[in-house]
């Protein structure tokens, strides 16, 4: 589990829809990679960005770079 910024724990799944959407991905392509519905998609990212308390994807990117969670370029 990774800890949000105000304490909360984000789930694997949260963490894993975080670094896919931080690496580009739609919510869309997400869902097929995941094998789960772009419904549920949207869920794991709301209670993840609530939990760390971010407003954008923006949000999400700058907390994949400092986590490692971007591949080198």
């Amino acid at each position: 589990r990774t800890p949000g910024e105000n304490g909360l724990e984000l789930s694997e799944r949260e963490a894993d829809v975080l670094r896919l959407i931080a690496n580009g991905h739609s919510n869309k392509e997400i869902s097929a990679r995941l094998a789960i519905s772009v419904k549920t998609i949207e869920t794991y990212k709301a209670r993840a960005m609530e939990k760390l308390g971010f407003k954008t994807r923006v949000d999400v990117v700058r907390y994949a770079a400092v986590k490692g969670w971007l591949p080198e370029r």
